[in-house]
């Protein structure tokens, strides 16, 4: 049942938005230029011409915003008169044909007449029933006036008389339904009450937004507009093609359908429902790119990154600036098509933020299921291939400026991510064969995606000053320049902060790493002990001030994004001791931590420490246990991104074993 009243919510309050869109088409001026043949006459007929059409507007608002058992009770009153208004023109007909056929007898001396009478009878009583059914009522005699007619035609009245009778019956019809109407006057105003003591409690901001959101869910505003735009558009495919048979073979189907759309978004209502359409489908195609990947596992986690919301936008704030609108409906439909052009590939760009992390970890684990790697490389394949196809196409049909030569770059620039980020997929698939690891393949993974990062950040940058210098030089409009200012500072300003503080930290990094001293062999030998962040047996190590021992190469992906250390979380500063030192070219060896008195389990303790590295207490630590108890989720920062459960640096590089499985031990 509530699944019922879900779908009477959006399907009942589809009429309104489809009366109001009518009214928007609707020229009134031009309508009321025809009103002129008494000038006394017209001015009060155009008048009344404008209040019935802002009347219309508030009406047509009004239902759209009643609750939905107001709103079920409206369309039921509603058949209930359409209804009567059937029961009367039947016995209209009814009459009609008993004049025509001037039989003075009874009804059953005549057999014409007499099925004739039976078949009138037997509609005037169904819609008597149905419309005692719809009021809920047993009194089905309140709708018995439309059979007063047939019972004096069955009385034996004189055909002369019947008229007389429709008439009464039709009266006493219009006086129950001003009763009814009387009767519920107040209920419009009644509800109005409620809505503004509503409103009046909530003046404050967060009430006004949580009542805006309310009426947002209640509404269900983006399917609401969804299945209007949809009706909409097939009542146009069907009027394209029932209008001329030819038409598909001398314009072609890609013409008609984009023709269709066109003529569907010529009112603000229509737009809206054009972007809620893109965006579900976006949503959908989405959904079906992780469904290929992951299979039902990409629903299990719920992620709602790509909800589909950034390309209906798009769509919305680019005929907004563009003045779709305005257009005639050819212009309409090239600009519509460029705009679409641009919404594709927002979605392929979304799809590639998908399938890259899906590609990367299964580059990166030991999967080695064939269909599963089949998949992500057959994704990767048509991301690269069809923004190039898309690109050839636009700039065949659409001579080239620098407006349009910004879109095939950004097509250009989707097809280059998916090299990048095949070219990773490649190294990793290589080091899995190999059993040593490939040096560098950080500082490559990282040099692979700067390239990108970069021609990304040329592209936007274009974008802005093309931007910039329409609107100084060219049309400016408040919308064009809110745009430029959105773009400038998502796609720019925050684009070139993240790349210049990823490349500080890559330097600050490798400058502290450079500076500790390593580790002897001694120390090594010493120490007895795996890296605290992957968990692999130490040949070559560094050894920070704090007296801890990691692998050059995985403190130096932890620094990327932490200055400390990831046992006791003291800052990793550059040592004062820098460069090649006089004996020989090492580093000087730091002097020895102090150990504190083993206790008399020492043999646990140890073999406790082989398998989990800690700090060790000092003691301070030791008067107080509570401080010597770090979250173990601090070797394990949330900033660092994993693929696959392997930690990544910015660039997106993965150290030799998971990090995850040491804090799982």
């Amino acid at each position: 049942m509530p699944r019922l009243e879900e779908v009477a919510n959006v399907v009942l309050r589809v009429p309104s938005i489809v009366l109001l869109d009518l009214l928007y088409r609707w020229d009134v001026q031009a309508f009321a230029e025809l009103l002129r043949p008494k000038q006394e006459e017209a001015s009060w007929r155009r008048r009344a011409l404008w209040h019935g059409y802002y009347l219309g507007h508030v009406l047509c608002v009004v239902v759209l915003l009643l609750p939905v058992r107001s709103l079920v009770r409206l369309y039921l009153y509603g058949l209930t008169l359409l209804l009567l208004f059937v029961g009367h023109q039947t016995a209209r007909d009814y009459m009609r044909h008993e004049m025509e056929g001037e039989f003075q007898g009874a009804v059953y001396q005549d057999p014409v007449v007499l099925s004739r009478f039976v078949t009138a009878l037997t509609g005037q009583i169904f819609v008597s029933t149905l419309c005692a059914l719809l009021m809920k009522t047993k009194q089905v005699w309140l709708f018995c006036a439309p059979l007063l007619p047939l019972l004096a035609r069955l009385c034996g009245l004189p055909l002369q008389a019947l008229p007389v009778v429709n008439t009464f019956a039709a009266s006493v019809t219009v006086v129950e339904v001003l009763y009814v109407a009387t009767s519920h006057l107040l209920v419009p105003f009644h509800l109005a009450a409620a809505a503004c003591r509503e409103v009046a409690q909530g003046l404050e901001m967060y009430r006004l937004v949580a009542l805006a959101m309310s009426l947002w869910s209640q509404l269900a505003v983006p399917v609401l507009f969804l299945v209007f735009w949809l009706v909409l558009f097939t009542l146009q495919i069907y009027s394209f093609l029932a209008s001329s048979n030819s038409l598909l073979a001398q314009q072609g189907l890609l013409f008609i359908f984009l023709s269709s759309m066109a003529e569907c978004c010529g009112t603000p209502y229509s737009l809206l429902g054009l972007t809620f359409t893109v965006s579900y489908l976006a949503l959908a195609v989405l959904n079906l790119c992780k469904f290929y990947l992951l299979g039902y596992d990409a629903f299990q986690n719920g992620n709602v990154m790509h909800r589909g919301v950034t390309e209906g936008v798009t769509l919305l704030l680019l005929a907004l600036q563009t003045g779709l609108l305005d257009l005639q409906i050819l212009q309409r439909t090239f600009l519509l098509s460029i705009i679409l052009f641009i919404v594709v590939t927002s979605t392929l760009q979304s799809m590639i933020e998908i399938a890259d992390p899906i590609v990367l970890a299964l580059g990166a684990s030991q999967n080695r299921s064939p269909w599963k790697h089949f998949r992500s490389l057959s994704l990767c394949l048509f991301l690269l291939v069809f923004p190039c196809f898309m690109a050839y196409k636009i700039a065949r049909f659409f001579h080239m400026d620098f407006w349009l030569l910004i879109l095939v770059s950004s097509c250009m620039l989707t097809s280059l991510q998916v090299m990048g980020t095949l070219f990773v997929y490649a190294l990793f698939m290589i080091e899995l064969l190999q059993d040593a690891p490939l040096e560098k393949t950080d500082e490559i993974i990282y040099y692979v995606n700067a390239v990108s990062r970069v021609l990304e950040f040329l592209v936007a940058v274009c974008v802005v000053a093309y931007g910039t210098w329409e609107s100084v030089f060219g049309e400016w409009s408040w919308m064009g320049a809110s745009v430029i200012i959105i773009h400038s500072y998502f796609n720019v300003w925050l684009r070139a902060q993240s790349g210049w503080k990823s490349f500080l930290l890559r330097r600050e990094a490798a400058k502290k790493i450079n500076s500790l001293p390593r580790a002897t062999r001694g120390q090594l030998r010493d120490h007895n002990d795996v890296c605290a962040i992957c968990f692999q047996e130490m040949n070559v190590a560094v050894i920070t001030d704090c007296g801890h021992f990691f692998h050059t190469g995985c403190l130096r992906k932890w620094l990327y994004v932490q200055d400390t250390c990831p046992m006791c979380h003291q800052p990793v500063k550059p040592s004062a001791t820098e460069g090649p030192q006089p004996d020989g070219g090492e580093r000087a060896e730091p002097e020895p931590v102090p150990e504190e008195q083993p206790p008399e389990n020492a043999d646990a303790e140890a073999a406790g420490r082989a398998r989990i590295p800690g700090p060790s207490r000092t003691a301070e630590e030791q008067e107080n246990p509570a401080l010597a108890e770090p979250s173990r989720a601090g070797l394990l920062p949330e900033a660092v991104p994993s693929v696959g459960g392997k930690p990544m640096d910015p660039a997106g590089s993965r150290t030799p074993q998971p990090v995850s499985q040491g804090c799982t031990q």
